[in-house]
């Protein structure tokens, strides 16, 4: 494990590279023994520095939920991150390319909480605990090079985790529904940019079922004495491929009977 004063360098580091939209280098280079738990240790610094900044927790993303993914970054379970209060954009924003570095875009369904979620956890009690779930879709971006421009190596997920994995933005929009309104396993959306279909997917390659995905979470974060309060929003996962975003791109994400999310990057 890295000592609590490296871990705050590093924090310190990436919220340092988000200011000023500059990349840093991977973690896992500098420390090549870097494991999950001090990825993880230095993601909660950072959280914790925005806290102190004024931020606020307003829910969780969950990521790496499909198989491929997993395999590509060489992991064999999702990972997750904080969404802050400031991580909120409304259906149809312009979203200022001077927030992001590299932005891209997946599409997902997210999870809104009317009970709290505490562990041992069931996707029964997710389907009993959760108000709403919406059509949503998250920025992600990179703080830490997903290449390193000497040796060439692709970052690892340790990296990712430590960059609050990779979170950046959510857009909610869209129908909400109950959640056992429709089998969410065949929610299934087109992703429009500039009017051309970029990707499309199923939410069942989230996990075979995007609320298990909010019950790992929960069991997960059982062994530290947390839990989903009441209100949180969490993000299930990306049923599609990231699509990279440059600015005066229009997104268009159809969910079809679920209605649809828009927004443009200026």
């Amino acid at each position: 494990m890295l000592d609590q004063r490296t871990i705050d360098e590093l924090a310190r580091r990436l919220d340092q590279a988000e200011k000023t939209r500059t990349q840093i280098r991977q973690f896992s280079i500098e420390f090549p023994g870097l494991t999950i738990d001090d990825a993880y240790a230095i993601q909660k610094a950072w959280v914790a520095m925005k806290v102190a900044a004024g931020r606020t927790i307003k829910g969780h993303k969950i990521g790496l939920t499909s198989k491929a993914m997993q395999s590509s970054s060489n992991i064999s379970e999702p990972d997750y991150g904080a969404l802050m209060d400031d991580m909120f954009f409304a259906d149809g924003s312009d979203l200022p390319m001077e927030r992001f570095i590299v932005p891209r875009l997946e599409v997902e369904l997210a999870f809104i909480l009317g009970k709290r979620l505490a562990g041992p956890c069931t996707i029964f009690d997710v389907l009993n605990s959760v108000d709403f779930v919406t059509p949503a879709i998250e920025i992600i971006d990179a703080r830490i090079h997903q290449v390193d421009p000497e040796t060439k190596v692709t970052r690892k997920v340790t990296d990712t985790i430590s960059d609050n994995a990779a979170n950046v933005g959510i857009v909610m929009g869209g129908r909400p529904f109950k959640p056992l309104e429709a089998d969410m396993r065949w929610v299934s959306a087109l992703c429009y940019r500039n009017g051309v279909i970029e990707e499309t997917g199923v939410a069942a390659g989230v996990l075979n079922h995007p609320a298990l995905g909010v019950a790992w979470l929960t069991n997960k974060l059982a062994p530290y004495g947390e839990a989903l309060e009441a209100g949180e929003v969490i993000l299930g996962g990306s049923f599609t491929r990231p699509v990279y975003a440059n600015r005066g791109d229009t997104f268009h994400i159809d969910y079809g009977s679920f209605g649809s999310i828009s927004c443009r990057f200026v």
